[in-house]
């Protein structure tokens, strides 16, 4: 059995006892932090080019195309 323990704290009570830690871990944690802050900014950023009128028929038409053009180019 598992018992989940919530505590309230401070940021400065949280940087206090990330002082404590040893470099090893600071350096972990500083790994994770920014593991996350990537994931955040990515999501956001892929969340920021979501379009709904953009769907794998139009994405293949438009490489067909280009396709074609780079051929014509080629062939002249």
């Amino acid at each position: 059995m598992k018992t989940a323990l919530q505590i309230d704290m401070t940021f400065d009570q949280i940087l206090s006892i990330v002082k404590q830690l040893p470099r090893r871990q600071k350096l972990k944690l500083t790994a994770a932090l920014e593991e996350e802050a990537i994931d955040s900014k990515l999501s956001q950023l892929l969340k920021t080019f979501k379009t709904k009128e953009l769907d794998l028929k139009t994405v293949n038409e438009e490489v067909e195309q280009v396709r074609q053009e780079i051929y014509d180019k080629q062939n002249r």
